[in-house]
């Protein structure tokens, strides 16, 4: 029989949380997920059941979930061109390109990066739930770049909790409008829902805390004189939904290309967005051993640099 998969946090010190988000994060399930379980008695705090949702988490403190089985994937394995950066028997990299969605959801229920690594790789854990087999983070579908795959429960544990604990990191390349006046800096937010447009996010007093940090490499100048863009190495401190996009429309200058939170000729959604993620950063989720990943630079980012006068930094 096989043992029940679950999630184990260690609180670092001088850290704390309530104990649904900290496990929310750790485990990449919904906040009410996780809440269910904990009503369940399926969430242990030092080795004893903890039944309270609001429970604050002390520094040093280790929380545990057990997950439930997996359901049963209902999927059809699609094949179809994939980009595999690393592989093994625990986890795998997909190079995922612009324009593909991570996994199926309303308006998309084929077609997507999961149901062509069904028909590619063999064993992806379960805990990420009958529609999301494997995946343990996302990319939007009009970033391309790469995403980490769980083929073993232990390993889709291990490697959601490191991302919670900010342990594994991401950095892109992105296109924005304008310069930046400062070569490098930080970009410390809230990011939550838009208050009137429920699709969008924005930066918000009410959002959760988002940290970005950026590097300004080259500076572009339209061969015509008119108007300036820069290429950004991006790295994300934190992983909130949209978090570059709304970051650099919040601070002026919004990722080319972007059809929500771009300049309003990027809305007619004529090209790409430019947003790569270009670099992944972590241990492996069972031997611990680091690993350094990193994809193409698109072809599009090449074009467009090509077309326009550049000015390193």
């Amino acid at each position: 029989m096989t043992a029940p998969a679950f999630v184990e946090v260690n609180v670092e010190a001088g850290s704390s949380g309530r104990l649904d988000k900290v496990l929310a994060a750790a485990s990449a399930r919904s906040r009410s997920f996780v809440e269910s379980q904990i009503r369940a008695g399926r969430v242990f705090v030092e080795g004893e059941k903890m039944t309270k949702t609001g429970f604050m988490l002390k520094p040093g403190q280790r929380a545990r979930l057990l997950l439930p089985p997996p359901a049963p994937i209902a999927l059809e394995p699609e094949p179809m061109q994939l980009s595999i950066i690393y592989e093994d028997n625990d986890m795998a990299v997909v190079d995922k390109p612009a324009g593909l969605v991570t996994h199926p959801a309303a308006g998309h229920a084929s077609g997507t990066l999961v149901n062509g690594l069904l028909a590619r790789l063999e064993g992806l854990s379960g805990i990420g739930g009958a529609l999301r087999p494997g995946i343990v983070h996302r990319l939007d579908k009009d970033t391309s770049g790469l995403i980490l795959v769980a083929k073993s429960d232990r390993a889709h544990a291990r490697l959601a909790e490191d991302i919670a604990s900010r342990r594994v990191r991401k950095t892109y390349l992105a296109v924005v409008h304008g310069a930046f006046r400062e070569d490098e800096g930080r970009i410390d937010a809230p990011v939550g829902r838009h208050p009137t447009d429920r699709k969008r996010m924005a930066v918000t007093d009410g959002g959760r805390n988002a940290l970005t940090l950026f590097k300004q490499r080259v500076t572009l100048g339209r061969q015509d004189g008119a108007g300036v863009s820069s290429l950004l190495e991006v790295e994300i401190i934190t992983g909130r939904t949209h978090q570059i996009r709304v970051h650099m429309a919040w601070r002026g200058h919004p990722v080319l290309g972007d059809p929500v939170y771009g300049l309003a000729c990027d809305r007619k959604g004529d090209s790409r967005l430019m947003l790569h993620a270009w670099r992944l950063g972590l241990a492996h989720p069972v031997t611990g051993e680091p690993l350094s990943l990193e994809s193409p630079v698109p072809a599009e980012f090449f074009q467009y640099m090509e077309a326009t006068r550049s000015h390193t930094n």
